[in-house]
């Protein structure tokens, strides 16, 4: 199987969830359908198949956790340098409004654009790896093509 390349802050953000979802999610679904239970007839009982879907959903998300952190390879970006690569903390420009953007290149379960964490398979991503300081780089987005160019790269 193919390794999932993650921050450490990426793998300790799942690793909270996976402890949450055994420690206070399931133990308080159990409750719950225990507590349907209760109260009869489970045909037609909605708190009962709430709580079964919930314990569902819950299962389904610890599995797939479970799974990505077996499949984790946790890299220190602080101990690369170089050309832009996984880990990076990239400073662009936009060539066409002059907005600045700051982004760190993560792996797909870890990333959030609103944090400034981009994907590794992303368009901009996939531009941006191999490039250096003072590169310009084209990306084909679903807006159209944008020039970028790259003012700083860190590893930190």
């Amino acid at each position: 199987m193919e390794k999932i390349p993650m921050t450490r802050a990426g793998y300790t953000v799942l690793d909270e969830e996976l402890k949450t979802l055994k420690t206070v999610e399931r133990p308080s679904v159990i409750k719950a359908i225990a507590e349907a239970r209760e109260h009869g007839d489970l045909s037609e009982n909605a708190e009962y198949h709430a709580a079964r879907e919930k314990q569902s959903f819950v299962e389904g998300r610890i599995k797939e956790i479970e799974a990505i952190l077996g499949l984790a390879e946790v890299i220190d970006p602080s101990k690369l340098s170089g050309s832009i690569k996984f880990g990076a903390t990239v400073t662009l420009v936009d060539e066409d409004t002059d907005e600045e953007r700051t982004y760190q290149i993560v792996g797909e379960h870890e990333a959030d654009l609103e944090r400034g964490l981009l994907n590794l398979k992303s368009p901009i991503a996939r531009a941006l790896i191999g490039k250096e300081e003072g590169d310009s780089v084209d990306v084909r987005t679903p807006g159209g093509l944008r020039s970028y160019e790259i003012l700083s790269v860190q590893f930190i």
